[in-house]
């Protein structure tokens, strides 16, 4: 089992920057790869970024390319998701989540575990 804590949300501006963290417990997460999905009222949810379990390997949704960043901290059992120049349609909840076996998956349903999410606002 792998329990999953987003954290970092909050009200900003558009423009403005946030960094999500992702802490795990009870399983290393170097063993999985990370995702970051969010939802948006109304809307459905979306893939926006992983990172695979070694972390040299990243991917974005279009929508967030050049403007959001994924790393980890195998440390620290920990992934961040750096978000600059938000806009209002980042506004959503974002999740995290973790998957095993291979690949890169896009699609939450081979997410295995998920967090509890942590609210992104931006402000126009």
């Amino acid at each position: 089992q792998v329990q999953l804590v987003e954290s970092g949300g909050g009200a900003v501006q558009t423009g403005g920057s946030l960094r999500l963290s992702c802490a795990a417990s009870g399983r290393t997460l170097s063993n999985y790869v990370m995702g970051w999905f969010r939802q948006a009222p109304g809307k459905e949810r979306e893939f926006v970024s992983a990172i695979s379990p070694n972390g040299d390997s990243t991917y974005y949704a279009d929508a967030v390319k050049g403007r959001f960043t994924v790393s980890g901290d195998n440390a620290k059992n920990t992934v961040y998701l750096q978000m600059n120049t938000l806009k209002p349609e980042d506004t959503a909840v974002y999740y995290c989540a973790a998957a095993g076996g291979v690949g890169i998956p896009r699609g939450g349903y081979a997410y295995s575990y998920w967090g509890q999410g942590t609210q992104v606002t931006v402000s126009s």
